[in-house]
């Protein structure tokens, strides 16, 4: 039999990544900078999951204290490094993820790499190198530095919250977005306001493409391995420019095209190959 809840879990995880790949598109329509622009997103989060959400539990612990600055090195030096680098560099970069959760997951939680899961992160990463053959640039030292250290924190976010999952990790999420608003939202400071388009856009970046996710995030987490929980969601690059084909008008090459179909194939199986392996035993 399968295990309903880790199916559930598969299942939510593919829904983050499609809610998480309307960044690029929703951005573009917001005149302010970078940072400024995460930490917005980030105080509509934060607010939306401290309405969303009840009862909170904040301990102050330093695992939910940790998840948190995790989660603040996530998403802000990611939001920098899109502007510093290519979008390319950026997505490829921050979905090295999985490699290191691969990496110290053992150590960190106790949960194995299998075969099934270093072949399914090979696929990515090939897939990921077609996808991307004509976006990569090795210019923008800066930002490619801040791309590879928000995949380390997300990776960091993941095994945290993992860690959390007799508990609740939704006030690491809410921490790490309200910090992010403290990071951020300064260097509004001198600009005016997003017209009414960039702040409808703003709305539904803290709304629609964290907030809600991350709610759905913390949900999955309890239910799949930290690898999972990095390792499924990464057809957000894919569907990303998808996007942006259909809203802007932006067609990929063959070759991209060949290496979205890879990767989703590799997502697919190994979230089938989850589901299966997982209809044992429960995830714990």
């Amino acid at each position: 039999m399968k295990n309903p809840d880790h199916t559930k879990a598969v299942g939510l995880l593919l829904a983050c990544a499609v809610l998480w790949s309307l960044a690029g598109v929703l951005i573009k329509y917001i005149d302010w900078p970078p940072l400024a622009v995460a930490g917005g997103r980030g105080l509509i989060a934060g607010v939306f999951l401290l309405l969303a959400h009840r009862p909170r539990r904040f301990t102050w612990s330093p695992l939910q204290l940790g998840a948190a600055l995790a989660y603040l090195g996530c998403t802000v030096p990611f939001a920098v490094a899109t502007k510093l680098t290519s979008a390319a560099n950026a997505i490829v970069l921050q979905y090295t993820a999985p490699v290191w959760v691969a990496l110290l997951g053992a150590w960190v939680l106790g949960e194995r790499t299998s075969k099934a899961d270093w072949l399914a992160i090979l696929a990515v990463f090939a897939g990921m190198g077609l996808f991307f053959a004509h976006g990569l640039e090795l210019q923008g030292a800066v930002g490619n530095g801040l791309a590879i250290f928000s995949g380390m924190s997300f990776a960091a976010m993941a095994m945290l919250m993992r860690k959390q999952r007799d508990g609740s990790p939704i006030e690491s999420v809410i921490l790490g977005n309200l910090l992010g608003a403290v990071v951020g939202l300064p260097f509004a400071a001198g600009h005016p306001l997003p017209s009414a388009r960039g702040l409808g856009a703003l709305l539904a970046l803290g709304v629609l493409q964290l907030g809600l996710p991350y709610l759905l995030y913390v949900r999955a987490i309890k239910h799949v391995t930290a690898l999972e929980a990095v390792l499924i969601p990464v057809v957000e690059p894919v569907l990303n420019p998808i996007w942006v084909l259909l809203f802007i008008g932006e067609k990929p090459s063959l070759l991209a095209m060949a290496g979205g179909v890879l990767i989703l194939a590799a997502v697919t199986w190994r979230a089938f190959a989850s589901v299966r392996r997982a209809g044992a035993a429960p995830a714990s």
